[in-house]
């Protein structure tokens, strides 16, 4: 596997967005407000900066490169005249456009995972349900190569070492410092799918033991006899402390993956993901079960 906005302040630049995703999305959101706070429409806008209002629509929703000419250009137009002010939003531009980590993978992701990672990356709470592997950010090194190559690492495809490096990158997300709050609800099938082989399940089992102890990662186990009954399939829910970021769900499939952020859609997934954690074991029983299983292996 490849793995609702509160606030209406027209200038608060949050400093401390996670990553160029976010720095991306709040730059344009706060772009699309100054706009219509100042009664221009985006075909003005565009005309402004020598493009099109759908060039202006694709800036506010943060999927594009900004240039700090065309933002100062625009500015000017929405009556930003305060220079300190005009400067928190070029800063953010220059932030924005940094390159993100995972661009030296661009060979071997697509490029709706690429937009993943980056929203992955800027938020403060992540909720994962998986019934068939580890979830990614949980997986170990010899785990991923069972998962990669499908446990004939011997026929491995020659970006095989590559993708298992991308995934190790991205679980530094969760054991480095200052990581989001990752919640893991998990089937039971999938720790005793012998993935790898007995030796990788157990040390697998193991990891996912010791990093249920650690105070931001909660790991439930939903046993056999409630599989099944809250949710057809894996998904992840993305929550974000910028206000001006809404919760994503995740969904991945064989040609690709879908992201959603309707208002609707994300109370469907929360309600979901509360009968997860109910029909779930507690992550004290969780922990039990875990070991229980490793000591079978």
């Amino acid at each position: 596997m490849a793995e609702g906005g509160r606030s209406e302040s027209s200038t608060a630049l949050p400093a401390d967005a996670r990553g160029v995703t976010a720095r991306r999305i709040v730059l344009g959101t706060q772009l699309r407000r100054l706009r219509e706070n100042a009664g221009i429409s985006r075909s003005d806008a565009g005309y402004m900066i020598r493009a099109s209002d759908s060039k202006v629509s694709r800036l506010e929703l943060g999927r594009v490169a900004f240039k700090e000419r065309d933002i100062a250009d625009l500015l000017t137009m929405y009556g930003v005249s305060d220079a300190e002010e005009r400067e928190q939003f070029l800063e953010m531009v220059r932030k924005a456009n940094e390159p993100g980590w995972w661009r030296r993978f661009t060979d071997v992701i697509p490029s709706w995972f690429q937009e993943f990672v980056g929203l992955e990356e800027s938020a403060s709470r992540i909720h994962t349900y998986e019934l068939q592997f580890v979830p990614g950010l949980l997986q170990t090194e010899a785990y991923v190569r069972a998962v990669l190559t499908r446990g004939r690492p011997d026929y491995a495809p020659p970006d095989t070492e590559k993708r298992i490096h991308l995934r190790m990158q991205r679980q530094a997300l969760i054991t480095g410092p200052n990581p989001p709050r990752y919640w893991a609800v998990v089937d039971e099938s999938v720790l005793r799918r012998p993935i790898g082989g007995r030796r990788v399940l157990r040390e697998q089992l193991q990891f996912l033991l010791d990093q249920s102890k650690q105070p931001h990662i909660t790991i439930q186990i939903v046993p056999t006899q409630l599989s099944g009954y809250a949710a057809e399939g894996p998904f992840q829910l993305l929550r974000f402390a910028e206000p001006e970021l809404p919760d994503v769900v995740y969904i991945e499939h064989l040609g690709g993956a879908v992201m959603l952020d309707g208002v609707e859609e994300i109370e469907i997934f929360s309600r979901a993901l509360d009968r997860l954690t109910v029909d779930a074991e507690t992550p004290d029983r969780s922990r039990q079960m875990l070991a229980k299983i490793i000591a079978e292996l």
